[in-house]
């Protein structure tokens, strides 16, 4: 029985899992680098470890460092979070070796369906549909020119180890296809130390939606719905929500089934996530399986109404499946945005600095998973997420108008963050009506630009001119009768505004 879990991650995914690990009454353990010596997940773990310098391949990357600290504090188990070692099968064997529970499927699943090309072999005997393409790494150029005039342009490189967006190419015209190819399999080379790429069939208007799976060591696999994750910028995920807004029930019952089939092929056994490209005609197409916890997983427990991590660690404890599939149902609308430490209207710039100040909203339906606070600096060592933003309602409509407000609420002080982008994209209409994919932001500049927020920057001078006007007329001494009893409009205006944030 599991009675103490190191968490081997940082920022808000540990202190996540160790929320879970405290209801459960089991003893959490922090590892942290020199940049995370202050690290909210530090003070909030009962035990915590140094494991080196802040470069994460100093650090939280190295095999080692974790499993010393896991000897030291008498860890049962790991749980890896999301990121760093979450998909390494060597860690996963490393673990086992010494005798620590992973939480975690087996290195034979992280492998499986951590490479690309062996992920959609498996896919294809286990029958579940895969984009047209190739099922084995492109040689050289010429083999790269053959394969894609075969399949046909526009066509997707990807980068058959890794993911998050690296190694990968667009190629729609054929001109392109050295330098496309050559990128990508270089990228790759530097992000995984494997250049194997591969090529898939370029969907248009793709749709990513993705399905959570639990499946336990007795043979026992469920799915609990979607989420739909369109909304991106550079392959990243920005928004999240479930139900998709184009999901049928047909539709979602099929790729259900397909995302149980998808896992148990590889004997699968945890928390884990299918994910799927949907075109508007609703076919699908298995993409990738991400064999760890998704950063976008609350939004389907307070759908569904279950604790993802405890689940993960009740599998880790042999324990069966304790929800059977006709169990689950989909409850209300729920919505997840990032919250990242970047300048939205400088291309994204990397915004590290120390909190000054912040407000984190509240309310019915809201959940605030994050680890910064007054007086924290930023490290720049690591991903710019300082937080996640999620909200649930009774309708998507509702859901909406939740997050708007949340993040009306939401400020932070003493960096840059991209809470005015996510609220643009809440008043997008195509968002608004659920009509987008995945090229939602390229689709739509003109309402997700600074510029859409001029209004209120013209509301903000006015409230300054205001103010300004005020101190003037207090310094003044004159007492003309003519102005008596007259009040400035940009002072009503100011006012106003001011009335409008409290």
């Amino acid at each position: 029985m599991i009675k103490k879990i190191l968490v081997a991650n940082r920022g808000e995914i540990a202190i996540r899992v160790m929320r879970t690990c405290r209801e459960m009454g089991i003893e959490s353990v922090a590892v942290y680098s020199e940049a995370d010596r202050k690290s909210m997940h530090v003070r909030f773990a009962d035990e915590a470890y140094y494991i080196g310098p802040a470069p994460s391949n100093e650090s939280y990357l190295v095999i080692d460092n974790i499993i010393e600290a896991a000897k030291k504090s008498k860890a049962d188990a790991i749980h890896p979070g999301y990121g760093f070692l979450s998909e390494n099968a060597g860690f996963a064997d490393r673990c086992e070796k010494e005798g620590i529970i992973f939480i975690g499927p087996s290195s034979h699943a992280i492998n499986t369906m951590g490479d690309k090309i062996t992920a959609r072999k498996s896919m294809l005997a286990a029958n579940v549909p895969v984009v047209p393409g190739t099922s084995e790494p492109i040689r050289d150029i010429k083999n790269a020119i053959e394969v894609i005039k075969e399949i046909g342009l526009p066509v997707m490189v990807k980068a058959s180890a890794g993911g998050g967006g690296k190694g990968m190419r667009l190629i729609h015209n054929v001109d392109d296809i050295i330098s496309g190819v050559s990128a990508a399999k270089s990228e790759a080379k530097g992000a995984f130390g494997n250049d194997a790429v591969y090529v898939e069939k370029y969907i248009n208007s793709p749709h990513h939606i993705e399905f959570q799976i639990l499946a336990d060591k007795h043979g026992n696999c469920i799915h609990l719905f979607e989420r739909e994750c369109s909304v991106q910028r550079r392959h990243q995920k920005v928004v999240e929500e479930t139900p998709s807004p184009i999901m049928t029930p047909s539709v979602r019952a099929e790729m259900g089934k397909y995302a149980v089939a998808a896992a148990k092929a590889v004997n699968y056994a945890s928390a884990g996530t299918v994910e799927f490209i949907v075109d508007d005609d609703l076919n699908y197409y298995f993409l990738e399986m991400n064999t760890r916890l998704q950063v976008e997983h609350p939004i389907t427990e307070r759908v569904v109404g279950v604790d993802l991590v405890k689940e993960q660690i009740n599998v880790a404890n042999n324990k069966k499946l304790s929800i059977k599939q006709e169990d689950l149902k989909q409850n209300g609308h729920a919505i997840e945005v990032r919250i990242y430490a970047e300048d939205p209207d400088n291309n994204f710039m990397p915004s590290p600095g120390t909190i000054r100040h912040i407000t984190e909203p509240l309310g019915l339906g809201v959940r605030h998973d994050g680890y910064i606070y007054e007086g924290y600096e930023i490290p720049m060592f690591y991903d710019p997420m300082v937080s996640k933003l999620i909200v649930w309602a009774p309708s998507r409509n509702e859901a909406i108008d939740r997050m708007k407000r949340a993040l009306y609420a939401y400020k932070i002080v003493g960096i840059k963050t991209t809470i005015p982008f996510l609220s643009r994209i809440m008043d997008t209409p195509a968002f608004k009506k659920g009509k987008y994919n995945t090229h939602f932001i390229q689709d739509n500049k003109k309402y997700l630009s600074p510029e859409a927020d001029a209004s209120d920057k013209i509301k903000d001078v006015v409230a300054i001119t205001a103010f300004v006007d005020y101190l003037t007329n207090l310094e003044s001494k004159t007492d003309d009768k003519n102005s008596a009893g007259q009040v400035s409009k940009w002072k009503m205006c100011g006012r106003t505004r001011n009335v409008n944030r409290l």
